[in-house]
């Protein structure tokens, strides 16, 4: 599917994964529509040549039918969505304070999952509407997971819950937005240099970075955004779940 002159969608595009995404489709010739929160866009600056940084709730349909809206208004077909937007709080079911926080759990779900389903149906609603290429294709919407969806870590209950459900969601949805010729497919990333492990100390990143087979370091968010641009033009990778962790399987603890 071709990237120049087309509309792309990118939720938590203000930092880490969805910023790496945002600026890598803008440089293939995309006008990019990134999606946070006030104070990640504030955080952020000005945004780079070619993105539009738009202020949205993922959980909030209104804000998110405005922000897809944007997006089709410019004039160019919107053809790939890519939901980063994510959030991950430890807790274990019980601990020495009690039970987990429904409250939180719930949170968790609703931003990392709820979120992304609310985004992939809002915008393929609009997508569907567009023209399609010679192949007949009409978009792509791209899910992040994680590998804690298959082996979860104590204390991850929440988080592997909710992008467990992104797991689950992709290929029913592959298959429920196939009549309309827009794939769906998701990543799954390892553990990835973000924003999120910025305060961690370096003997612990460094000891994270040890348990990964090869290569022996910690993933890169262009990395995650170059699988992103490769998906975009594999029209036949459709319903596909990626493992992006360097042979990485996590241990319980």
């Amino acid at each position: 599917m071709q990237i120049q002159d087309t509309a792309a969608l990118v939720t938590g595009g203000a930092s880490g994964l969805g910023a790496a995404t945002a600026t890598a489709l803008a440089e293939a010739g995309a006008t990019v529509f990134a999606l946070d929160l006030a104070a990640s866009i504030e955080k952020a600056g000005e945004a780079p040549a070619g993105i539009e940084y738009v202020e949205a709730d993922v959980t909030d349909p209104a804000s998110v039918s405005a922000a897809v809206a944007r997006a089709v208004g410019s004039g160019k077909p919107l053809r790939t969505v890519v939901n980063c937007a994510g959030i991950g709080t430890a807790g274990r079911i019980l601990s020495k304070g009690g039970h987990h926080d429904l409250d939180l759990y719930a949170k968790i779900i609703q931003i990392n999952l709820i979120g992304s389903f609310n985004v992939l149906a809002l915008a393929a609603e609009e997508i569907a509407k567009t023209e399609p290429d010679e192949q007949g294709q009409r978009g792509l919407v791209v899910n992040t997971a994680s590998v804690a969806a298959f082996e979860g870590q104590i204390g991850q209950v929440a988080y592997a819950s909710s992008k467990g459900g992104i797991v689950g969601m992709n290929l029913p949805a592959a298959r429920d937005l196939a009549q309309f010729g827009i794939r769906v497919n998701t990543i799954a990333p390892g553990i990835i240099e973000t924003p999120m492990l910025a305060g961690v100390e370096q003997k612990f990143r460094d000891a994270l970075a040890e348990g990964v087979p090869f290569p022996k370091r910690l993933g890169r968010p262009d990395e995650y955004a170059r699988l992103v641009l490769m998906l975009v033009e594999h029209d036949y990778l459709n319903g596909e779940v990626i493992r992006l962790d360097g042979a990485l399987r996590m241990a319980p603890r």
